[in-house]
């Protein structure tokens, strides 16, 4: 049992992936699952683990949203996790006998699906920060595109991958452009400027690039729905901006 790292993850409506994620994290003594306003069967079934803390509370935008979770943690070390992970054996079999650091911040290895359909190209496997000590640093407030703190920080990988989810269907990919793209106007409204068109020339570039350049068509029909997926939320990004800072203005 790892009893010296908290789990916190954050969760709005993640019925399709919670399981599998939860089932993964059963070696933690603690997961602090915080659930925003779900309205779907997320909370039903988390309600089945003995180990998960379900705190409900307000999205206030990703990073400060992250921050708050980690608040409900009985540790200071934090492995920060999505609702759509899920950690390998590997992962948790290394990550039981790491001697933490301090002054080290420790990333995740992604292996990214749609559905169950390995994507390779559009988004291949990443590497990201996701294990910290909560006393020493934390995610910035971005509402969007929020990163571990890392000033200052050594990195160190954690071996094992990790198996990362984040669509099950293209309603989905059609909602996050949606709040994605909200949360980065309302990030850089008055303080970014934007344009028709470098909304537009943005958005044709972003499809050009994830389709040809990264090769996404290899990955098949999904490979073209992500690439569309970029193309439309690139294009909302920078309009929403863009009709922002005209508002402002006013």
């Amino acid at each position: 049992m790892i009893n010296h790292i908290s789990v916190v993850m954050i969760a709005k409506d993640s019925e399709q992936t919670i399981k599998a994620s939860l089932e993964s994290l059963k070696e933690f003594s603690e997961v602090i699952l915080y659930l925003n306003n779900s309205s779907d069967k997320t909370k039903e079934i988390a309600q089945n683990y003995s180990n998960v803390t379900i705190v409900e509370g307000e999205f206030l935008g990703f990073g400060v949203t992250k921050n708050r979770a980690t608040s409900y943690a009985k540790n200071d070390w934090i492995l920060s996790l999505d609702s759509d992970e899920v950690l390998s054996l590997e992962f948790i079999e290394y990550l039981q006998q790491l001697k933490l650091s301090d002054d080290t911040l420790y990333s995740i290895l992604r292996t990214n699906y749609y559905k169950e359909i390995p994507i390779k190209h559009c988004w291949g496997d990443d590497t990201i920060v996701r294990l910290y000590n909560r006393s020493k640093t934390q995610f910035t407030n971005k509402h969007v595109h929020e990163h571990i703190i890392d000033d200052g920080f050594q990195k160190e990988m954690i071996k094992g991958a990790v198996a990362h989810y984040p669509y099950s269907n293209i309603s989905e990919f059609i909602a996050k452009a949606d709040q994605y793209s909200t949360l980065f106007a309302q990030d850089r409204a008055g303080k970014k400027s934007s344009s028709p068109l470098k909304a537009f020339f943005n958005a044709h570039y972003s499809f050009f690039r994830t389709y040809i350049l990264k090769r996404g068509f290899l990955d098949g029909y999904a490979g073209l729905i992500i690439a569309f997926s970029h193309m439309v939320t690139n294009f909302y990004k920078y309009m929403k901006l863009y009709e922002l800072n005209r508002e402002l203005k006013k």
